[in-house]
């Protein structure tokens, strides 16, 4: 065995291929009053992490006639099978995975790269058990954890939608709209015996998960629509409607745990089971009405209500109602003249609006819920452990939906033969009880709670530039289209509404986003450099390494301060050309990956190995630091084991999002098939 560093994380990785086909069929009749519509695609996606595949089959039919009696029938239904294979890629910070679980990622990051992962043995060839470098064998090999653990996700969907249409008359008509989507999910989650390091008792002797979801969504929807001219130049449009919405959930299966003979995934070949149960269901109702005024096509005023009820949330909250209002002017339309050959069309508007939100993080935010669980877990003898318990979620009688107004002013235009397009918008949004999952601290015997926080201010800006510098007069001509969309959104927690100065809302209860008055949503919240009052710069020990703060604050700012894309596409004969890149300016993100990588010394940017590093600080003597530390110290012992700060990095990128080929057949060529055109693709996701 040759001592030497070897490429092992780059070759446990391959290129990921998707392959997309679709065939699309539609047709109307000869007096246009019946269409229909078929559709049939395929997906094949192989990830570029070994053992991760996923297959999508879709067909979809569609269609509406117009009847001889003043009703109007129409209706679209889809089928979807999707079948998601992966290994388990939870998340770790070290070896393993954090919680219980395997992890290739974290297992292939702990590898030093003196090992040859591809070339060393990785299963007993007796007991059929992980084997690794290590000399108590402590670390699962990520090629035993890709070849016998995994998960599974057989997914069948069936949604559609029904409408039905009666004119009562030339200025009114009445609709029914029912829309049905369910889908059930077969799944499987397995590990043989033979895997360690995890510290999971259950999962080291081999387990066995299978489970079944089923997800029925219910739509109902009457609205009766209104059509009238006031007078000459004042036309008015309403419709007046009422919704329901019916969600039901249910979960049913078997985990198993203690396999008898490695290799066989059945539940007859494992010593313990346990049921596996739960549902939930939900009944939204709600209530709108929308009144529409033109005045002489350049001038319009939109009016909106609408009240919603929430099954899951207190007598006393679940009702609330929201209104809406806008007011548009086209001065291209109202002043002759104005319309030329430089400006083509400008439309100037402004709006309010408000929305609501009753989505929470368990299905019943409001109540205790009692979870009876006969093997819950196994004591150090491998014996059951049985419980009967309240569930973890602190009950909130006084959850509220969360609410959401803005105010947005804005004008779309055309310039110089409609080449150059502009959109703009400026907005103002305020968040109102905005509903998350709080942290609790364990001694009160719960882990979370659903609550409100107070309220949440933004502001931004939506700049949209579209150029058709070369426009196409004739089929098969040179066409180019480029468009240019910058977005730009700042936000500011003013008042939490709680009893405490901040909330860490995802994450850990010492590492996560966290709603802090005075501080942007989703600021994240961890450990952190000790610094010097004055000058601001980090202080180092004796050994040369950061200290730590007692204190953990405010360590990065998730939210980017702008965004860019920039998209262009190039059309001759039957070839389309086509480009995406993406810009981010700003913004933090906290990456255990990269430290890890860093700090097992796996990447080029740690290559220097034989220099002394100084890190930049105070020194115990108040004087700055001149204490020199090695390689290992700095990546390994601050980088990666340091204070969380020291993970967090700028998350300023560039990227090619998207690049694509089309070749579009000629016609003469599909004169005698079926096909009214052929198109075929080549295109790269996220390619730099």
């Amino acid at each position: 065995y040759q001592w030497r560093p070897y490429n092992s994380v780059d070759n446990f990785f391959r290129t990921g291929t998707v392959i997309n086909t679709s065939v699309n069929a539609r047709g109307t009749s000869n007096d246009g009053k019946i269409s229909y519509n078929m559709n049939y695609g395929h997906l094949k996606d192989d990830g570029f992490t070994p053992g991760n595949t996923l297959t999508r089959n879709n067909l979809a039919v569609g269609g509406s006639a117009e009847l001889s009696n003043k009703f109007t029938v129409a209706g679209t239904l889809n089928f979807s099978r999707t079948d998601f294979v992966s290994p388990p890629v939870a998340l770790s910070t070290g070896n393993g995975a954090t919680g219980s679980g395997s992890s290739i990622f974290g297992d292939l990051w702990y590898t030093p790269r003196s090992i040859d992962l591809q070339g060393l043995p990785f299963q007993n060839p007796l007991t059929g058990g992980s084997v690794y470098y290590r000399q108590n064998n402590s670390i699962q090999h990520p090629l035993w954890t890709v070849f016998n653990s995994g998960s599974n996700q057989l997914t069948n969907r069936v949604f559609g939608n029904a409408s039905v249409v009666y004119t009562i008359n030339d200025n009114l008509n009445l609709t029914y709209r029912a829309g049905l989507d369910i889908y059930n999910e077969d799944n499987r989650n397995y590990q043989n015996k033979g895997g360690v390091g995890t510290g999971n008792i259950q999962l080291e002797s081999g387990v066995l998960r299978t489970w079944n979801n089923t997800n029925t969504i219910w739509d109902h929807n009457l609205v009766i629509n209104g059509d009238y001219d006031i007078s000459e130049r004042l036309g008015f449009t309403f419709n007046l409607g009422a919704t329901t919405r019916r969600e039901f959930f249910k979960q049913n299966g078997v985990a198993s745990d203690g396999q008898q003979v490695f290799g066989v995934l059945r539940h007859f070949n494992f010593l313990n089971q346990n049921d596996i149960e739960f549902f939930q269901e939900r009944n939204l109702t709600g209530v709108y009405g929308q009144l529409d005024f033109d005045y002489d096509g350049y001038l319009y005023l939109s009016l909106q209500g609408r009240n919603d009820w929430a099954s899951n949330f207190p007598k006393a909250n679940r009702s609330l109602f929201y209104p809406s209002a806008s007011l548009s002017f086209i001065p291209t339309s109202a002043f002759e003249g104005l319309k030329g050959n430089v400006l083509n069309y400008l439309k100037l508007r402004a709006g309010y609006g408000n929305s609501a939100g009753f989505n929470t993080f368990n299905p019943y935010p409001v109540a205790s819920t009692l979870v009876i669980n006969t093997q819950d877990s196994n004591d150090a003898t491998g014996r059951r452990v049985v419980t009967n318990t309240l569930g973890d979620n602190l009950p909130n009688p006084n959850l509220k939906p969360e609410t959401i107004s803005e105010i947005e002013v804005g004008l779309e235009s055309a310039f110089w033969d409609n080449r150059v397009t502009l959109d703009l918008s400026v907005y103002k949004r305020n968040t109102n009880d905005l509903i998350i999952n709080r942290p609790l601290e364990p001694a009160s015997g719960f882990t979370t709670t659903d609550t409100n926080v107070g309220k949440i201010e933004g502001e931004g800006i939506e700049i949209d530039l579209g150029f058709n510098p070369f426009r196409a007069k004739n089929d098969g001509d040179f066409n180019w289209n480029a468009n240019l969309n910058f977005t730009a959104y700042e936000t500011e927690v003013t008042d939490l509404g709680l009893d405490t100065e901040r909330v860490i809302y995802a994450g850990f209860s010492n590492l996560g986003n966290a709603a802090i008055v005075g501080q942007p949503l989703g600021v994240i919240f961890g450990t952190r450099l000790a610094r010097d009052p004055d000058t601001g710069l980090p202080l180092i020990d004796a050994q040369g390494n950061y200290l730590q703060d007692p204190v953990d604050g405010v360590i990065g700012d998730p939210n980017p301060d702008w965004v860019a894309n920039l998209s262009n596409s190039f059309s001759y004969k039957n070839f389309t050309f086509a480009f995406q890149l993406n810009y981010t300016q700003g913004g933090d993100v906290y990456s255990s990956t990269i430290s890890t990588l860093l700090g097992r010394g796996l990447i080029t940017e740690t290559l220097d190995r034989e220099n002394t590093f100084v890190l930049r600080g105070i020194a115990p003597n108040g004087q700055p630091n001149n204490i020199q530390i090695n390689n290992s110290d700095f990546y390994f012992t601050n980088v990666l084991f340091g204070p969380s700060e020291l993970q967090v990095y700028d998350a300023t990128t560039i990227r090619l999002q998207e690049v694509s080929l089309a070749y579009s057949l000629p016609k003469k060529a599909l004169e005698s098939t079926p096909l009214g055109s052929l198109t075929l693709t080549l295109s790269g996701n996220n390619i730099w």
